[in-house]
């Protein structure tokens, strides 16, 4: 089910812009947060920006580690999303979001940060030092080193949701309320 992509075609993972679980891991801590500012930057090799505002418990553990993990959502998950994405990490007071809301994992095979089950894509990320942007506009470069997903709904370089709508990505608006991302449409073709 799920399956290694091509760096080439990562950009395709992302490009419709959902929103995102950023997770991380350093010296036996982890965290996990929501993020919607996160874009494919490069090709070759395959390049992603995030902004990860300094006061986060995922910033701290990025820039000691070096790396962290892009978990692409679905719908089935709004609920773990918004859980993550409202409460810090460091407020936990011993436990960390993925022990404190029972959110199972596997290993990266690349980097340290956990990856996320049930999501429908996973890129692993090496950042690239740039402390302008990081310390001034809080955005970070990272190289994407790996990267996987649901063969279900991403197949031959596409996303393909048909039959899968609790597998659709989603994309925050305010709130506490989503949109999903919706029918698939070729150009060129009549329907």
């Amino acid at each position: 089910m799920i399956k290694s992509i091509n760096l080439s075609l990562v950009y395709r993972l992302l490009n419709h812009g959902p929103t995102v679980l950023i997770s991380s891991a350093h010296n036996g801590k982890q965290n996990i947060m929501a993020a919607a500012w996160v874009t494919p930057l490069d090709f070759d090799p395959p390049k992603v920006t995030v902004v990860i505002d300094k006061n986060t418990y995922t910033r701290e553990l990025i820039e000691a580690s070096g790396t962290f993990a892009i978990n692409v959502p679905c719908v089935a998950q709004i609920e773990v999303v918004q859980k993550v994405g409202t409460n810090s990490g460091r407020d936990l007071h011993g436990t960390d979001k993925f022990a404190e809301y029972g959110l199972d994992t596997f290993a990266s095979t690349h980097i340290t940060a956990p990856l996320l089950q049930g999501c429908v894509a996973w890129l692993e990320c090496k950042i690239i030092p740039e402390p302008h942007i990081q310390n001034t506009y809080d955005l970070f470069v990272a190289e994407v080193v790996a990267a996987y997903a649901d063969e279900r709904v991403f197949s031959n370089g596409k996303w393909h949701f048909e039959g899968y709508p609790d597998l659709r990505t989603i994309h925050h608006v305010a709130g506490g309320h989503f949109f999903a991302t919706g029918e698939s449409h070729q150009a060129g073709h009549e329907g």
